[in-house]
């Protein structure tokens, strides 16, 4: 009968368990890219190494990338943008720390598409700026998938843009970012 009583609590305990860490989904290869268009060259980047855990119960969202996981087109503009403007060696990461509010209940169990307002800190080059936008969460198949986009004014996170090279760096770029989440276990 003991046996039977500790069975039942460790069935339940995994099943709880298993719940909490379903309501908890991890990427660390999520994709970051910005455009920056420019009367004399367009620029585009991406980043295919973008960590992101997203918490459906607390609504909670964290993104955090290298700097210098950006690829670009040029090697040139790739050094330029690593060593002139976000300066990676000093300012490694970026980062993204945000709450969400989903228009409906998100049902983890059933396909569906989620509208997200989110809203949270983003911090490039050393500096930290809040940042409204909205997200779009799917869900298919048991696998859960998110995307965003924003701006970013380049201003704003104290990235210097010499003159002479202005007309070729926009002074916002659109940032994009798609996920696709596994569930998170410890």
């Amino acid at each position: 009968m003991n046996i039977l009583k500790i069975s039942s609590v460790i069935t339940l305990l995994i099943g709880l368990t298993t719940s909490v860490f379903a309501q908890k989904f991890i990427t660390k290869n999520g994709h970051t890219s910005f455009y920056s268009e420019a009367p004399m060259e367009n620029i585009e980047a991406h980043n295919k190494e973008v960590l992101s855990i997203i918490d459906f119960e607390s609504n909670e969202i964290v993104t955090t990338m290298l700097m210098n996981g950006f690829q670009f087109k040029k090697s040139l503009m790739q050094e330029h943008f690593n060593e002139k403007y976000v300066e990676s060696d000093q300012f490694p990461k970026a980062t993204f720390k945000g709450k969400f509010t989903p228009n409906e209940t998100i049902d983890l169990s059933k396909d569906g598409n989620y509208e997200l307002a989110v809203t949270g800190t983003l911090t490039i080059h050393g500096v930290t700026k809040p940042i409204d936008t909205s997200a779009t969460i799917e869900v298919k198949d048991g696998a859960v998938s998110g995307k965003t986009n924003f701006n970013v004014k380049v201003e704003d996170y104290d990235i210097s843009i010499p003159k002479v090279v202005v007309e070729n760096i926009a002074e916002t770029v659109l940032v994009t970012s798609e996920f696709t989440y596994s569930p998170y276990s410890n």
